[in-house]
């Protein structure tokens, strides 16, 4: 599917599944996405993203992944409290991408067509891109902090893994960048290159663990959690957050999108978001089906045991490792921040 139909897929499910609400404030196009051409081969390992944003200050639980008219939506909601100030924007390395350019789909009350010229305007300046940078270091921070020693392991691994990924987006932000989750660490990859910075990149390797792992390996792990995720995806009934990327309408970008990575010679690349998803499903069989949750539990410990992790102690050494890396990894970003030509003073 070329990226305009599936835009207009996404346009046609907000009129009429979100418009119609009496909380809807707006809706707007996010993601990797974004700066596809309409006329650009939709990959079949990507999803159209879509904020809708909501009178509601707590809003439910996003839809999260659904296929309508043969496209495959990603849907999630936004607090209208989050959008009031171009500001706050401005400053929130997961928000401003999203207004750099036009994304807008429906805005009844003007608001997101006001706030998108003001983000578009002072995106590349260089205080609010530096502003971003430490706005990403800072959630590598406060959530490696925020480790908590009593959590289900599989749990542990999640909120260890999140944050040290996030060493990525940071170097994503400085260079204007979308930060995108599951390809963020090929992303960062390209930017290192692009910058005459590629020696930082097997560090960021090491930090996650998979920098000497090799693809055969890989491939061994994404068997195993195929059999997993399968499984979860047949039993899951408790809503999490990431529910709906635990579903046979998710398994494209999951599975085969983990697989294409590995094909190309690109497994390192791979490792994040096969990790990511293994411990999710077993939060999810953990709640929904323990039985499965202890069967399938092997496989998930012999593909963290690969990246150095078979303990609660080696989680909290290898978070401090990525606080001990901060000093360098900030360096990296004030020299992309100087040499990047797209950046403004």
């Amino acid at each position: 599917m070329k990226a305009g139909p599936g835009r207009s897929a996404a346009v046609a499910w907000v009129a009429r599944h979100a418009r119609p609400a009496g909380w809807f404030r707006g809706a707007y196009f996010s993601g990797s996405t974004v700066g596809l051409p309409d006329e650009a081969e939709l990959p079949s390992s990507s999803d159209i993203d879509i904020v809708v944003v909501t009178a509601q200050d707590d809003p439910p639980a996003k839809p999260g992944k659904l296929r309508y008219r043969d496209t495959l939506l990603e849907v999630s909601y936004l607090p209208w409290a989050q959008l009031v100030s171009a500001e706050d924007v401005l400053a929130s390395y997961h928000l401003a991408g999203s207004f750099r350019t036009d994304t807008i789909i429906d805005d009844p009350t003007g608001h997101l067509r006001r706030l998108q010229a003001q983000v578009s305007a002072d995106f590349a300046a260089r205080p609010w891109v530096r502003r971003r940078c430490e706005d990403a270091r800072h959630r590598i921070e406060s959530r490696l902090a925020a480790l908590d020693r009593s959590a289900p392991f599989h749990e542990q691994v999640t909120a260890w893994l999140f944050p040290t990924g996030v060493t990525t987006h940071v170097l994503l932000v400085a260079a204007l960048r979308n930060p995108t989750v599951r390809l963020r660490y090929l992303a960062a990859r390209e930017v290192l290159a692009d910058h005459g910075r590629l020696r930082l990149y097997p560090a960021l390797l090491d930090l996650l663990g998979c920098r000497n792992l090799p693809a055969r390996r890989i491939r061994h792990h994404l068997r195993e959690l195929t059999k997993t995720f399968d499984t979860t995806a047949e039993v899951a009934r408790t809503p999490f957050f990431f529910s709906s990327d635990i579903t046979p309408a998710a398994r494209p970008i999951a599975i085969d999108g983990s697989q294409q990575l590995i094909d190309r010679g690109d497994h390192h690349e791979a490792v994040f978001w096969i990790i990511a998803t293994f411990a999710r499903c077993h939060t999810v069989l953990a709640a929904d089906a323990p039985e499965l949750h202890h069967a399938r539990m092997p496989a998930f410990l012999e593909a963290v045991s690969d990246l150095g992790i078979s303990s609660t102690g080696d989680i909290f050494h290898r978070a401090e490792e990525v606080i001990q890396f901060l000093p360098r990894l900030w360096q990296a970003t004030e020299d992309i921040l100087v040499s990047n030509p797209d950046i403004s003073d």
